[in-house]
């Protein structure tokens, strides 16, 4: 008898779920995005001769013409960056891209030198994608790197997005991990990109996701075997069945040779890539 009445409540139940308030976006409040892009450079962030690559840094102090700032990020979390303001209001924005250390010193560093010699007209952007972790041990840089979710570094780049307003126009550049990113924001800021300079950062490799550009690209690598010359061969040939423009050079130099804290630290050729890199942003801005 009680079996005979359960049935009837159960599918009373069943029926009734039609209607019931259901609360389907709970499980979208943290899943910001469905396909992030990884960095294939954390394949071999842990790779003893990868790490050897980047010697510890000579310690350098920053004027720091600006000052770090923090923004709401889309998954509920906030961002730090080192931001410098243009003089007047600008909608002109360059989105600087630390190495795999951290939002250190040497990256603020070069955000001021971006921000003065593009004439203090451009908004200058040096976000932190380690979420305030800096180090100058390679290990501890190549956990760190290796210990990064792609989901969470998107959500950090759209709310600097986010942050610079939907009517800035923005410029992206950055070394190592921060080249990856350099390209991958170029991505995601859609129409708002108007370039990206790669300094020995490891390309996208989706040829859809390279559709998706608003702009050309400058890369500026180095003589390695992990960012190898093959790499940056299929990624001219990937740009160009993507349908975008790739202007490159391979310096015969080592990987992070244009870091001034780096003891290889190469002048002749990190002054040749800068110039480069300087023309690129001056014709995009």
């Amino acid at each position: 008898m009680i079996k005979l009445l359960l049935i009837p409540f159960t599918i009373l139940l069943t029926g009734m779920s039609w209607w019931m308030p259901v609360d389907n976006t709970s499980h979208f409040k943290n899943a910001v995005i469905c396909h992030p892009l990884e960095d294939g450079m954390i394949a071999f962030a842990g790779d003893p001769e990868f790490q050897a690559l980047h010697p510890i840094p000579i310690p350098i102090s920053a004027n720091e013409l600006g000052k770090m700032i923090s923004y709401p990020t889309s998954d509920g979390k906030s961002a730090g960056a080192y931001l410098v303001k243009a003089k007047q209001t600008s909608f002109k924005w360059l989105f600087v891209y630390q190495e795999w250390w951290g939002l250190n010193d040497h990256i603020k560093q070069e955000a001021d030198r971006y921000y003065s010699d593009l004439g203090e007209s451009v908004n200058v952007l040096a976000i932190d994608m380690y979420d305030g972790k800096v180090t100058a041990d390679p290990k501890i840089a190549g956990q760190y790197m290796q210990g990064t979710n792609p989901t969470r570094l998107e959500s950090i780049v759209k709310g600097a997005y986010h942050f610079a307003g939907s009517n800035a126009k923005v410029a992206n550049i950055g070394w190592c991990f921060g080249g990856s990113w350099s390209l991958r924001s170029a991505i995601i800021g859609g129409n708002q990109n108007i370039g990206s300079v790669i300094f020995y950062g490891m390309p996208v490799k989706d040829v859809e996701q390279l559709k998706k550009l608003n702009s050309d690209v400058l890369g500026l690598f180095a003589n390695e075997q992990y960012i190898s010359k093959e790499i940056i061969e299929q990624f001219a040939v990937d740009m160009k069945s993507a349908g975008k423009q790739l202007q490159y050079k391979i310096f015969d130099a080592v990987h992070g040779f244009a870091n001034p804290s780096n003891p290889k630290h190469d002048a002749a050729k990190t002054k040749e890539a800068y110039e480069m890199a300087l023309g690129y942003l001056r014709k995009k801005f």
